[in-house]
């Protein structure tokens, strides 16, 4: 009797295994993995002026510091009191990247970096410069084809490191603070209007990075609140569990240097040369023991999901999906939309007064009403809880700067994402793939910088409304070749998906692929079962679920027999 219920049972087990391998995606709904509940403290709710995430202990108390007592007159004069005590921070930072804005790539040999690219939100830095470097972790820099300043207090200090939750840099300002007096009208970067930033309160408060220290600059990218990325808002700043497990206060609490670790002002992460896959090490990490890289692998392992038969077949996935392809099932969640739609061709039209105006046609969960057109910037699209477009993605990111001849006939990649299947590197990525429209040289064929920012009314697109002058301004100012031929061309820019991770119960389960409508139809390089459930396969996969069914059924038929048959010997 235990011999025919052990085989039955090993039969069950291959079926069922069998079943998983093959026949999955044909109206099986799987339950998503398990994973380990965290917990973590609390945070302010994000408003201005906010400090969302307590610095971590340290041995100094700096407001003990007779050095940073006195008034400060300027963000400089506070990088002076710094550098007294950490005299080669400044030295570190003006060769990182939040610095230089520059970067070779060391497979293709590309020059990158904000200095350099061209992108599908406000094209470009040149030309846009003081705008665009009030992101800069410097105060100064008010012309791109320049390095940024060398002096030593030319390094923003406070900017990553002020705890007060007050400092802030001008909307305009080439990194600068505002200061009293605030001239009226005024924005911060994260285009709040602008208050007088106290500098001796912010020197005395600093401590190492929060996530409002790092969000102030990277959710408010392309013009405001998650317009960029789509994985990076303001509502990071103190997310639900179900937002974000590593960042909210319910989940890790993570900030996010737990990640994107430095060393001597090296941080961690990049849009231009990404991990995709991290395999050199054989056991889970804990945040901050790795310096070098930013990787679902360097705190989770290489086979993270549970030992059982659905984990087993997930951690067979990893050689092929990112973890954030299942783990991050939509981006823009948490009440940001992000735009995935901008159309500069349709900018500069005026109302019947000859005026500039706006149309409000989308109207955000959290009742935000947001543009759908600006006569300075077009017509646009926003989405929440979008799902992401998926490719495979080894890395390493080529942009089509004005050294990259495009063909106008298709829509233009303005950066191309490579990904081989069978590479071994590569892996199925999430993106947001931002839909665009903008300024191309019409005869030289290459993606044209603009020049749309400025007080001046003579070349700045959004005071003049002449794209003519604005291209040739833009291209001047970058220091490339123009034909003087303009015209409007169809793009796509992608951004990798890596924030905004969602609870485990809330991963996508196998049918969200293994379906004939499923998230990574049509994508090559991979083998789906459960696509088509008229391939041979899917026609295999029912017969083995038949069998499996059938299995049971004679099993316990066994059972009953054999229970029969053993009450006729009492």
């Amino acid at each position: 009797m235990r011999t025919r219920v052990a085989l039955g049972g090993i039969v069950l087990n291959y079926f069922m295994k069998m079943a998983l391998a093959v026949g999955i995606g044909i109206g099986v709904s799987l339950p998503a993995i398990a994973a380990e509940d965290v917990e973590g403290g609390s945070v302010q709710a994000p408003d201005a002026p906010r400090s969302t995430t307590p610095a971590r202990a340290s041995t100094a108390d700096h407001s003990k510091f007779e050095i940073l007592k006195k008034d400060f007159a300027s963000g400089p004069e506070v990088t002076e009191a710094c550098l007294s005590c950490h005299t080669e921070a400044d030295d570190q930072v003006m060769h990182s990247i939040h610095f230089e804005w520059d970067y070779t790539h060391p497979q293709t040999g590309q020059k990158l970096g904000k200095s350099n690219v061209i992108n599908s939100f406000c094209g470009a830095v040149a030309g846009n410069e003081p705008r665009c470097t009030s992101c800069h972790a410097g105060y100064g820099w008010e012309d791109i084809n320049q390095p940024p300043p060398q002096q030593e207090t030319a390094v923003d200090c406070l900017v990553c490191h002020d705890r007060s939750g007050q400092y802030t840099k001008s909307a305009a300002g080439a990194g600068h603070p505002p200061l009293d007096p605030v001239k009226p009208g005024t924005k911060t970067i994260t285009g709040a209007p602008a208050w007088a930033v106290d500098l001796t309160k912010a020197a005395q408060s600093v401590g190492q990075p929060g996530r409002d220290n790092c969000g102030n600059c990277h959710f408010y990218g392309g013009g405001g609140d998650n317009v960029k990325h789509g994985d990076l808002s303001s509502a990071l700043y103190s997310p639900p569990k179900e937002v974000d497990v590593h960042m909210s206060p319910d989940g890790e609490n993570m900030t996010c240097s737990t990640c994107h670790v430095s060393d001597q002002h090296q941080w961690a992460g990049s849009r231009y040369a990404v991990n995709a896959v991290d395999p050199h090490h054989d056991k889970p990490l804990k945040p901050g023991e790795r310096r070098d890289v930013a990787t679902c692998e360097s705190c989770h392992g290489e086979s993270p999901h549970p030992v059982n038969l659905k984990g087993i077949k997930l951690n067979d996935h990893v050689d092929k999906i990112a973890c954030q392809t299942c783990h991050i099932p939509e981006f823009a969640r948490g009440g940001v939309a992000t735009k995935t739609v901008w159309d500069w061709s349709t900018a500069g039209k005026l109302d019947d007064a000859g005026k500039p105006f706006a149309l409000h046609d989308f109207t955000q969960s959290d009742g935000a009403e947001l543009h759908s057109y600006v006569s300075t910037k077009g017509d646009f699209e926003w989405g929440e809880n979008v799902v992401p477009h998926y490719a495979w993605f080894d890395g390493q990111v080529e942009y089509a700067t004005h050294d990259r001849t495009i063909d106008p006939s298709r829509t233009v990649d303005v950066n191309l994402i490579k990904g081989d299947p069978s590479d071994g590197s590569s892996r199925i990525w999430p993106f947001k793939r931002m839909e665009g429209r903008q300024a191309y040289d019409s005869k030289l064929n290459h993606l044209a910088y603009t020049h749309v920012w400025g007080p001046t009314t003579d070349t700045a697109f959004w005071t003049n409304f002449d794209w003519g002058r604005a291209v040739e301004a833009g291209m001047k100012a970058a220091g490339v070749e123009y034909s003087g031929e303009f015209g409007f061309v169809d793009t796509h820019m992608y951004w990798p998906i890596t924030h905004m991770v969602a609870p485990a119960e809330q991963a996508l389960d196998c049918a969200s692929c293994h379906a004939e409508e499923g998230r990574l139809r049509g994508l090559a390089g991979i083998y789906m079962p459960g696509t088509d459930s008229n391939s041979w396969t899917g026609i295999l996969g029912r017969l083995i679920v038949l069998g499996a069914l059938l299995g049971v059924l004679a099993h316990a038929a066994i059972r009953i027999f054999a229970g029969r048959k053993g009450g006729d010997h009492e």
